[in-house]
């Protein structure tokens, strides 16, 4: 019987670079990656699976030329929320945004806020909107709100430190997927994904379907998963 992952993780990486090679702008690539997280979405609720994390901006992509970075952070968000607005609604998925909001702009913010708000009651496939997001900067803020809680260190474990993690109420991730033809998980969900499969495709985000999933899901099916155990 084949195992359907409670929870897929996606590294969207390729969308430059597959502009490129038409002869367009690395945004038109960003644009076109940004459509086609939907179509990934909706083939996930078919699935069965609940959760569905897709890294969007990372605290690193900062450090990209100004044009793609404003682009990333001033019009993606509206590009999201207008794609996905009536979508969500049609299909009773939830939004819920991971990430940083320091940087971002605010109207960027109050728009993905407000998909995260009207999507709140929504009961089908959870997407995680990680923009602004680092996995270690999450690591770090957590270890801030132990701080500045006073929280008594004795008593911290593995369970009660995830409290303090952006989004604590969503699982472990089971699969992690990278497009793009690179080999690394770039600072991505580092807590979340300490025993997910992982699976790497050459494919260029843009180009990653429907079946490509069902792929990396056989993939997840071949292997054993031991969590330490024989």
């Amino acid at each position: 019987m084949k195992k359907i992952p409670r929870h897929i993780a996606i590294i969207m990486d390729g969308n430059g670079r597959w502009a490129k090679r038409r002869n367009r702008p690395r945004t038109y690539g960003h644009q076109i990656g940004a459509e086609n997280i939907f179509t990934i979405a909706k083939h996930c609720d078919q699935l069965g699976i609940e959760y569905l994390t897709v890294f969007a901006f990372s605290t690193e992509n900062w450090n990209r030329p100004q044009g793609e970075v404003n682009f990333l952070v001033k019009e993606l968000p509206f590009l999201i929320y207008n794609k996905f607005r009536s979508k969500l609604k049609d299909h009773d998925m939830k939004f819920q945004l991971c990430g940083r909001s320091e940087g971002v702009p605010l109207k960027s913010m109050e728009l993905l806020r407000e998909l995260e708000a009207d999507s709140s009651d929504n009961k089908g496939l959870k997407i995680v909107f990680a923009f602004n997001y680092g996995g270690k900067a999450e690591i770090v803020d957590a270890c801030k709100k132990i701080v500045q809680e006073n929280s008594t260190l004795e008593h911290l474990n593995e369970d009660s430190f995830r409290e303090y993690l952006y989004l604590p109420e969503v699982p472990d991730v089971d699969l992690l997927v990278r497009a793009g033809d690179e080999r690394r998980v770039s600072n991505f969900l580092l807590w979340q994904v300490s025993y997910a499969e992982i699976y790497f495709t050459d494919k260029f985000w843009p180009d990653f379907k429907e079946d490509d999933i069902d792929k990396a899901i056989e993939f997840y099916n071949s292997r054993k998963r031991r969590f330490g155990k024989v």
